[in-house]
């Protein structure tokens, strides 16, 4: 089987202020194209805007982190839901079922070419999600698309100096993001938990602001894109 392509998706795409039906509609083009060459496709998405509402809406009745992490994994299996109904209405060989666990996405690619998820188990971003799926799918990197262009020396949105990193290695990644999990509704540039499991199983990840199709694009097809490129040591 040819290895597949991994693609987290996050959450901001879906319910950014960028136009998304045109988007949606950009991302499904790019779906078709890499199916019809023969590729096998993996998206993880996000929870985003609804995950984020439902922590909010819970946090003051609910005290269990793991309760209030499952409220966000339900709404990343609603937005896988949405691609996936999205994709197989064209006549895309989609999985028809959203997995729970990376192995069992990973199996899925032995009967469809595109495999759609969200999260897992608490505890687990869908960029820690995303690692996972590859290793077990046999992919050899991830495309992480937010909507930040790059991983930076400090978070942009409250430090005006913060500057965009080109490339780096895992290593010096992990100095940046640190090795805690995130707590509930938490982001960061890159999970701290995928980046401990990437440097375990040597995965290159690629972040970029994927509301601009061609640098996904970009990254799929191994060209030069704009973002961070991230490397093994």
């Amino acid at each position: 089987m040819v290895a597949p392509t991994i693609i987290a998706l996050g959450g901001s795409l879906l319910y950014g202020d960028h136009d998304v039906k045109t988007w949606l509609g950009q991302l499904r083009q790019t779906i078709v194209h890499l199916e019809g060459n023969g590729r096998k496709i993996g998206l993880v998405v996000g929870g985003g805007k609804p995950a984020r509402d439902g922590i909010q809406l819970a946090k003051d009745l609910v005290s269990d982190r793991f309760k209030l992490d499952e409220i966000g994994i339900a709404a990343t299996r609603l937005n896988a839901t949405v691609l996936q109904t999205m994709l197989a209405e064209i006549g895309c060989n989609v999985s028809n079922i959203i997995p729970t666990t990376t192995d069992e996405a990973a199996s899925l690619f032995e009967s469809f070419d595109i495999v759609v998820m969200g999260g897992t188990k608490p505890g687990h971003t869908t960029d820690a999600v995303s690692v996972a799926f590859a290793r077990d799918a046999g992919a050899a990197h991830v495309i992480i698309a937010t909507n930040v262009s790059h991983v930076y020396t400090a978070d942009p949105s409250t430090n005006e100096d913060a500057e965009p990193i080109e490339t780096l290695t895992l290593k010096e990644l992990q100095e940046i993001t640190g090795k805690e999990a995130l707590g509930p509704g938490q982001s960061a540039a890159v999970d701290p938990i995928a980046v401990n499991w990437a440097i375990d199983c040597g995965l290159r990840i690629g972040v970029l602001d994927g509301r601009n199709i061609r640098r996904i694009e970009d990254a799929l097809e191994g060209r030069p894109f704009e973002g961070t490129l991230v490397q093994p040591e």
